[in-house]
This record gives C-alpha cells, sequence and structure tokens, in this order.
C-alpha cells in the first residue's frame, strides 16, 4: 500500500521577530534602564548580609524586575496579544505597573534603603574596623531612586499616549 501522507499541523503562527520599533521608542530604552538600574539595586543588596525591612526591599525589587522583564519581553516580540485579558489592553497594563508597582515599591525600597543606610552611616569614619554596609545600602538607595524615576517617567509616557487616545506602546 502507498505511505499515506501525516494530516497538516496547526497553522503557524508567523515567525517569531524582534520588533526593533519598540526596542528604538522611548518606552523600550527607559525599560532597558529600569531593567539595568533594578538589576543594580537587588543584586547590591543580595551579595551583602542585610536583615528586617531590607527583606521586603530585596523582594519588591525583584517582583518588579521580574514584571518589568516580562513586559518587556512581550513587547520586543510582539507578543503581548497572547497575554488573556492583559494583551487586549497592552498600554493600560504598562501604565499601571510603571506608575502603581514600579514608581510605588520602588520609592518603599528606596526609602527603605536609604533609612538603613543612615542608621550604618556611623562606620564611614576612618579607623573603624569592622565590616560596613553602609556603601551597599547607599548604593542600592540611588539604584532604586533613579529607577523610580524612569518607572515615573515611563509611566507619564503611556499616559500621555493614552490622553492621546492611542492604543498601542509605540
Amino acid at each position: 500500500p502507498p505511505a499515506v501522507p501525516p494530516p497538516p499541523g496547526p497553522p503557524a503562527r508567523g515567525s517569531l521577530g524582534l520588533h526593533r520599533a519598540y526596542l528604538r521608542s522611548p518606552l523600550g530604552l527607559l525599560r532597558l534602564g529600569q531593567l539595568a538600574l533594578g538589576a543594580a539595586f537587588w543584586v547590591t543588596v543580595a551579595a551583602h548580609k542585610y536583615e528586617g525591612a531590607a527583606h521586603f526591599a530585596l523582594f519588591a525589587a525583584v517582583l518588579v524586575w521580574l514584571l518589568t522583564l516580562a513586559l518587556f519581553g512581550l513587547s520586543l516580540l510582539g507578543r503581548w496579544a497572547l497575554v488573556p485579558w492583559l494583551g487586549s489592553r497592552w498600554l493600560l497594563t504598562n501604565l499601571v505597573h510603571d506608575l502603581a508597582l514600579g514608581v510605588g515599591l520602588y520609592a518603599a525600597a528606596t526609602g527603605i534603603m536609604g533609612y538603613k543606610a543612615g542608621r550604618k552611616s556611623y562606620c564611614n569614619l576612618p579607623g573603624y574596623s569592622q565590616h560596613c554596609l553602609y556603601g551597599a545600602y547607599l548604593s542600592a538607595s540611588v539604584c532604586g531612586g533613579i529607577a523610580a524615576c524612569l518607572y515615573l517617567f515611563s509611566g507619564l509616557y503611556c499616559l500621555s499616549r493614552r490622553c492621546r487616545d492611542q492604543r498601542d506602546i509605540i
């Protein structure tokens, strides 16, 4: 008997490619900065001994960083339509993420790390022989503050697009 060809598979969704216009847009560039500063924040905190409220600061930074990475990846690949319910509201999703989560949680984490840096400022004196966390906490606080500003800028960018009745992130 002749060989029967296999049944056709499901239709392809199209090739997976980079959405270069997004990468060159203000939102794409802000996302790259947010990812870099967010990683600097949580790596700085995680690499040093931390206690107390720094646990929340680290949790907040990692949570926002992972969500930002997901938003960046889906936007870069142009696949936000695959996200149920949120894909059809992608500009609003980015807006809420930036203003509520990004600014809110990074501002709180920056405040916590700034407070902890202030509490450790005594060890910045010459001749202090113990391990000093002042520099790490201050570095994390600066990275968190700049990251919060970047989230504010990207949130305002999304808000201005939304106010002009534009539905796309670019």
